[in-house]
């Protein structure tokens, strides 16, 4: 099988190298032209696919003229609607990194692309895959929590233009915390309560954190009421320290009428301090969540059935991003559209 990554914009690119690279049966070719807008000391195109040790398409006519099965786009998100358009033109599955796009718009000309082409667009949401999220989704599933009726959700992180400065610039991320961070909850909620839709958001959002870095939001809450009557929350700010031990994480609390349930999808790791280093470390041993992403997405669901969410997902959660940005600036509740 043959599989392409699609611009290196993105942090995750390089995971995803790595890990195709060693996956038995797969070859794997980047391919990064668009680092015209890359910061001074961000490592990408040639250089990283070298440093990575994998093979390297100076453009993405030569990935197409490659042929390959399958391609993962990891551009900056306002450039995710052109490389998911090229796959689908040339006959070709995509994975695309999270949020689906920076405009519902765009999102959904990639899902109308896709579904005209007859290719499968699939979207970056690697929690899905966490043992965690499966005994929550199986508890709800069975009916042993009962109705959900409330969920707390958090998915906090460091600054990501410490890694890479687009994420703060507007023209490319579609915006800040909000944008990057509300999507993995929205995505879990949208799998865990099926046929339920979001139908109303609430966001509150500011600049507190990092003001003197960046200029887009760093904080934000944003509460979303669904069609099942459940509410949910989610804290989506960029609030770890510089001296914070890990990038980010992700919890979820689960209120049902017969139970409540908690759930850490990042927390399988052995935490200490390094005196070499003079800061704390982290040794992770559970599963990696996004090589189960990649194996659903390029040879279907695992033993637990979960698979990657479809380009229609990744539009929903879109929706749900810009109603709270909608909701932020106008102080009111915002129906999702």
């Amino acid at each position: 099988m043959k599989v392409a990554v699609l611009s290196f914009a993105h942090v995750h690119a390089a995971g995803y190298l790595r890990l195709l690279a060693r996956m038995p049966g797969v070859e794997v070719l980047g391919s990064d032209p668009d680092t015209d807008l890359a910061a001074p000391g961000e490592v990408r195109g040639r250089p990283l696919a070298d440093e990575l040790g994998v093979p390297y398409a100076a453009t993405y006519e030569e990935v197409f003229a490659w042929h390959p099965d399958a391609v993962i786009v990891c551009s900056e998100n306002a450039r995710h609607r052109p490389l998911v358009e090229l796959a689908a033109a040339h006959g070709v599955d995509v994975l695309c990194e999270k949020p689906l796009a920076a405009s519902v718009e765009d999102g959904e000309a990639m899902v109308a692309a896709c579904r005209a082409a007859g290719v499968r667009l699939a979207v970056a949401f690697p929690v899905r895959f966490s043992p965690a999220y499966a005994a929550v989704k199986a508890a709800v599933d069975s009916g042993d929590a009962g109705q959900v009726l409330t969920v707390s959700g958090a998915n906090n992180g460091s600054m990501p233009t410490r890694s890479r400065r687009w994420f703060a610039e507007p023209q490319l991320s579609g915006g800040g915390a909000l944008m990057d961070h509300t999507v993995h909850i929205a995505d879990l909620l949208d799998d865990l309560f099926g046929d339920a839709r979001p139908v109303e958001v609430y966001a509150q959002t500011n600049n507190l954190l990092y003001a003197d870095e960046v200029d887009v939001e760093t904080s934000g809450l944003v509460s979303v009421t669904y069609s099942n009557g459940a509410v949910a929350t989610i804290d989506c700010s960029w609030s770890h320290p510089r001296s914070h031990h890990s990038w980010g994480g992700l919890e979820l609390t689960v209120v049902g009428e017969r139970a409540t349930l908690e759930m850490d999808a990042f927390d399988q790791k052995v935490h200490g301090f390094s005196e070499r280093r003079g800061q704390g470390v982290e040794l992770p041993f559970g599963v990696d969540l996004d090589e189960r992403m990649l194996n659903a997405f390029l040879y279907g669901p695992g033993e637990d059935g979960m698979d990657v969410a479809d380009g229609e997902g990744g539009l929903r959660t879109l929706r749900v991003v810009a109603a709270g940005y909608a909701s932020a600036r106008d102080g009111a509740p915002v129906p999702v559209g």
